[in-house]
């Protein structure tokens, strides 16, 4: 199992009240919820291994240097050196180091890697593993990684830290008109908004599925608008060449890196705390006894 962890604590900062706090009244909403959905999760799926995945650059240089307009939208300071720092809740970035502190003396293993995405991370892991694979995760942009015959399928959390939707690839193509494998070529042609990913003028969701159902990916429906003989019409043709320079990078902006250099880590779901003394003093700080008094219990089975 892995978890898209900044994606998971978000929803939980904006899914658990802010009244939520520790015993200085420090909100601690997100590191509850986040302990809430483990909790579940572990106790709903029983996974071999736990991965929380980490983004150590949310917003990699190299995907900037292709699409300078990627998460722009999202910064709150530029740093030369990066990565640069995101616009996050006031009351949600001092609880991502309590995050970190909690999940290291739990034992359950974080993986980064610089210069990468938690996605990158989800990724390459996917790509190396040997058995099914559940990727927990609120981004579509993982969708693509989703395989029925590999067992990959991601866990789309409805609403809060509640129950998740089942995402395979019938679910992908009934939904979107598209299969996993085609996702990121749809999503290049549709752009997004969210990333900060222009798209093609003129094409939203609907005729993005049809253009990459009709001519099987993005390499194809280029083709068609280069091709007098094809059935495109003038302005979609127009589009789609217009936007060739956007085209050329989007792909490999939108697509999860398979090929992450990561450091050794044990996957393992733990069976109990790795550092007992530090998650102890780490609950009584923080006001945690609930979230890890319920989580602790469901690792032991």
């Amino acid at each position: 199992m892995l978890l898209d962890t900044a994606s998971l604590y978000f929803r939980a900062y904006f899914g658990v009240p802010d009244s939520v706090r520790a015993p200085d009244g420090t909100p601690v909403n997100a590191v509850r919820g986040l302990l809430d959905f483990i909790t579940r999760l572990v106790q709903d799926h029983r996974p071999d291994d736990l991965v929380a995945c980490w983004d150590e650059d949310w917003r990699p240089q190299w995907r900037v240097d292709l699409i300078p307009s990627y998460k722009a939208h999202r910064v709150a300071v530029e740093t030369a050196a990066g990565p640069d720092v995101e616009e996050i809740p006031d009351t949600l970035s001092p609880q991502v180091p309590v995050i970190e502190e909690v999940l290291a003396a739990l034992g359950i293993a974080r993986v980064g890697a610089a210069g990468y995405e938690a996605d990158d991370v989800i990724g390459t892991l996917t790509g190396r593993a040997g058995g099914p694979v559940d990727i927990v995760t609120g981004d579509r942009d993982l969708f693509q990684l989703v395989d029925d015959a590999r067992g990959v399928r991601v866990l789309y959390p409805r609403k809060g830290v509640g129950d998740c939707d089942l995402v395979d690839a019938e679910l992908i193509r009934t939904k979107y008109g598209v299969w996993p494998d085609q996702y990121a070529d749809f999503a290049a042609l549709r752009g997004d908004t969210s990333d900060g990913l222009p798209g093609v003028k003129g094409i939203g969701e609907k005729t993005a599925a049809q253009l990459i159902t009709e001519y099987g990916d993005l390499a194809g429906v280029r083709a068609a608008a280069e091709d007098p003989a094809s059935r495109l019409t003038p302005a979609k043709r127009r589009g789609i060449v217009e936007a060739a320079a956007y085209l050329d990078v989007a792909p490999t902006v939108v697509r999860v890196a398979a090929d992450v250099p990561l450091p050794e880590f044990d996957p393992a779901l733990p069976a109990a705390p790795r550092d007992p003394e530090a998650l102890e003093a780490l609950v009584k700080r923080w006001g945690l006894g609930g979230a890890v008094g319920r989580l602790l219990p469901v690792l032991e089975r």
